[in-house]
């Protein structure tokens, strides 16, 4: 019994070795969501706080994504993420791509799926209110008639 738990600690401390890259791409602001939708304080302060640490170049990684194979899960998280939607990268994407992903955020919201559970549990900021949700519908339903 004791060499299966050392063996766990050796092999834990081991995955400590394999760490993550935390440095965040350089954002332009020209080509942010917020900046090129005119998106308003308020809808700002929503998307910064629910949306930003897995959709965007501005990722905040809390203390915990040092430990591995945590950290493994948030990075793949993140990554994922980022592939749905980058709102650092939105002005990059074409006019169809912005329309889909206007609607897509309109579903998730409509539906509250997103912000994730999982990542509500340790980020209770990220909470959003029922005003929040009807704010975001209105906006991206918005989005979703304007031609950007």
């Amino acid at each position: 019994m004791k060499k299966i738990l050392l063996y766990g600690i050796i092999i834990f401390l081991s995955f400590q070795l394999i760490q993550i890259d935390k440095e965040n791409p350089s954002v332009d602001k020209k080509i942010d969501y917020n900046q090129v939708t005119h998106a308003s304080p308020e809808i700002q302060k929503i998307l910064k706080k629910a949306c930003y640490d897995c959709h965007s170049n501005e990722v905040n990684y809390p203390w915990y994504s040092s430990i591995a194979p945590i950290s493994w899960f948030i990075k793949e998280h993140v990554n994922q993420g980022k592939e749905y939607v980058n709102f650092s990268e939105y002005g990059k994407y074409n006019r169809y791509q912005k329309e889909h992903i206007n609607s897509s955020l309109y579903r998730v919201i409509e539906n509250k799926t997103m912000p994730l559970n999982s990542y509500l549990w340790m980020h209770k900021e990220a909470n959003l209110s029922e005003k929040d949700y009807i704010l975001l519908l209105n906006w991206f339903q918005t989005q979703c008639s304007i031609k950007n």
